[in-house]
C-alpha cells in the first residue's frame, strides 16, 4: 500500500493549516519553514503556484499519492456532473476517509492503517483496501474482535470530528451507514477545487 510517510508537521506549515488533525508542533508555528520564518519576502504567486499548491493540498489531505489523485480526476472529469465536486466526491467515499469521518480513527492516516489490518468491514464483509470506494446504503463497521482495539475505543470517546449529515453512526454497536453522496457544501475541506480542474485542463 503506497502512502506518503514524510514529515507532516512540515507539511502543514507549507500550506498554512493542520491537514492532519491535532498537532501541537504545528500550533507554534502555522508559517513555512525557513531560516527567516513568516517574516521571509515572497513575490507575486504564479496562476500556476496557486493552482499547483490547491493539488498538493487536496493529496496531503486525503492521504492520496499522485497517480491515484490523476486516476480520480480523469474519472471524474468523463462523468456528466461539475468536476470539481465529483473529484471530492470520489475522495470522501473512500474507505479510510469514511472510517475517519465516523470517528473509528483518529486520523486518516491511522484510518488506512485500521483498514489495511483488517479491522472493518463493509456490508459485514472484511475490506482491508483503504482506497475502496463506497457508494450511498452501504454499511462500515468494526469488526466484532476489533470492538476493543484501544486506537479505536480512543478515538470514538475522543470525537475528534463531528458527524456528517451525509452519515449515520450507530456509536454503541460501532457501525455507521454512507446515507448519501455528500454535495459540496457538506464537505468540510478548506480546498479550492476549481484551481485543480484548471491545472490539468491545460
Amino acid at each position: 500500500m503506497a502512502k506518503y510517510i514524510g514529515p507532516k508537521t512540515k507539511i502543514s506549515r507549507k500550506f498554512g493549516e493542520s491537514l492532519y488533525g491535532e498537532d501541537k508542533y504545528f500550533d507554534r508555528r502555522k508559517y513555512p519553514s525557513g531560516q527567516h520564518g513568516n517574516n521571509r519576502r515572497r513575490g507575486k504567486k504564479s496562476e500556476y503556484f496557486i493552482q499547483l499548491i490547491e493539488k498538493q493540498k487536496a493529496k496531503y489531505t486525503y492521504g492520496i499519492l499522485e497517480g491515484q489523485f490523476e486516476k480520480l480526476f480523469f474519472e471524474a472529469s468523463r462523468k456528466k456532473g461539475i468536476t470539481g465536486e465529483l473529484l471530492l466526491q470520489a475522495c470522501e467515499s473512500r474507505l479510510d476517509n469514511i472510517v475517519f469521518r465516523l470517528n473509528f480513527a483518529p486520523s486518516r492516516s491511522s484510518a488506512r492503517q485500521i483498514v489495511s489490518h483488517r479491522h472493518i468491514v463493509v456490508n459485514d464483509h472484511v475490506v482491508n483496501i483503504p482506497s475502496f470506494r463506497l457508494k450511498p446504503g452501504d454499511k462500515i463497521g468494526v469488526k466484532e474482535k476489533s470492538k476493543k482495539h484501544p486506537v479505536i475505543l480512543d478515538s470514538i470517546q475522543k470525537k475528534t470530528s463531528s458527524i456528517l449529515d451525509w452519515l449515520i453512526l450507530d456509536e454503541k454497536n460501532m457501525f455507521g451507514i454512507f446515507r448519501v453522496m455528500p454535495n459540496r457544501k457538506q464537505i468540510p475541506e478548506n480546498i479550492k477545487e476549481q484551481f485543480i480542474v484548471e491545472l490539468y485542463s491545460k
